[in-house]
């Protein structure tokens, strides 16, 4: 999308009010540019997805190769009582290896005549304005909220579009809150309407809404435990009602965690999407010693309908991973996970994981039925610890997906990343 055009998606008289703040006063120039900083990620990624199985209409393997770089700039915020600033997300990603029927793997962009492009890019900005521990944020965001997480598992990252209040004026506790009404997904450049997840044909297809309101507590109860409420609004779809503790505790020598969610989704308005209603009961348990941990991990659908949530977003279920989310209506499904980090063994920053999730009970769309899936996933990571390489990581992923009423699939991803920070 042209700069010019993203640009525009700022208000012009907030992103002005924040820029001449910034220029007018020498002190408050100083503290705009000194407080500021800089980085610049890059990371390679090569995906293969082999769906095993297909009929001539059907595309049996997705496999690209490609290369990106993020620059981040933050500003520091003007000195006095209220401060401005303006952050700015400079995008580019290179095709190094696509096309022959093997695009939609969502690195690239896939064109009108089904080809890739060899570049593609985006600027974000963000015009930011703080008092005390509030801050006010508008212009693109790539939000980690249980309502709205952003996918970036691909070569850029998802971004919304909209503004986003956070205040922790209390202690141990924080609030957010905001409107977000447009998105640029991964292999894109265009921003778009937000628009409903209907993976399985669990809602009707291409539905949109003009935006989603989203509110959200954090409470630290003490050092051991956390809780989140987060309650969001996709215009006329769905309502949302989202519960979590978060708790960690030393037992034995090692941690034991848990992770307990609830999630209630109803329709709402003119429920563009037809009838929304699921609650998502997921929770994960982990006991961490010596390097070694292990985790299990449940997640139970109940109501009419399956999981609700924004197309190519990251829905927050314990038993999202990295082919299937287990979240089709009445399904049930358990995960069991093993995690070891080898500095235990004197190799600093190399670790593993594994995990086996078991889906049942799920219903078919458009039948009586019900069928079961299950995926298996394996992770070897390296992060070299010094040299003219330090930070520098790779990372080998391996997934297994096979189900009775999806497309089963066999994926490699190869990644390869590093940050340099600038200033």
């Amino acid at each position: 999308m042209p700069i010019a055009s993203r640009q525009a998606l700022l208000p012009a008289n907030l992103l002005s009010l924040a820029v001449t703040a910034a220029l007018l006063a020498p002190a408050a120039h100083a503290a705009f540019v000194e407080d500021s900083k800089a980085s610049l990620s890059s990371t390679n990624i090569y995906l293969n997805r082999d769906f095993r199985e297909g009929t001539s209409a059907q595309q049996n393997k997705r496999e690209e190769w490609g290369q990106s770089f993020l620059l981040d700039i933050q500003s520091g915020y003007t000195e006095g009582t209220v401060g401005f600033g303006l952050d700015a997300l400079g995008m580019l990603g290179v095709k190094l290896d696509s096309g022959g029927g093997r695009t939609g793997t969502d690195l690239l962009p896939v064109q009108d005549d089904g080809g890739t492009p060899d570049t593609f890019g985006r600027l974000g900005l963000t015009a930011k304005i703080k008092a005390s521990n509030t801050e006010l944020r508008y212009g693109s965001h790539i939000p980690e909220l249980p309502v709205v997480k952003a996918s970036d598992s691909r070569l850029l990252p998802q971004v919304f579009e909209g503004g986003l209040l956070t205040s922790s004026e209390l202690d141990g506790l924080t609030f957010t809150g905001g409107r977000l009404d447009k998105v640029i997904d991964r292999a894109s450049t265009n921003a778009e309407d937000l628009v409903l997840n209907s993976k399985n044909r669990r809602f009707a297809a291409g539905v949109t809404a003009d935006h989603l309101d989203l509110v959200g507590l954090d409470y630290q109860f003490n050092k051991n435990l956390k809780g989140r409420y987060f309650h969001a609004e996709l215009d006329d779809i769905y309502r949302q009602n989202f519960f979590n503790l978060l708790a960690s505790y030393p037992m034995g020598g090692g941690t034991l965690a848990a992770d307990l969610r609830l999630m209630l989704s109803d329709d709402t308005g003119a429920a563009n999407a037809g009838k929304v209603d699921n609650r998502a009961l997921n929770g994960m348990f982990s006991y961490a010693h010596s390097g070694h941990k292990v985790s299990l991990a449940y997640q139970k659908m109940s109501g009419d309908t399956g999981y609700a949530y924004l197309d190519g977003s990251d829905p927050y279920l314990v038993n999202f991973v990295q082919i299937n989310d287990f979240a089709n209506a009445d399904e049930r499904s358990w995960q069991a996970r093993y995690d070891y980090n080898f500095a235990s063994l004197g190799l600093p920053g190399l670790s593993f994981n594994t995990r086996y999730v078991k889906g049942s009970d799920a219903q078919i769309a458009g039948s009586n039925a019900t069928g079961g899936e299950w995926e298996r996933d394996i992770e070897l990571k390296y992060v070299v610890q010094s040299g003219a390489l330090k930070d520098v990581y790779v990372r080998l992923r391996n997934a297994s997906f096979r189900s009775d009423f999806a497309r089963d699939a066999d994926e490699n991803r190869v990644i390869v990343g590093y940050t340099l920070p600038i200033w």
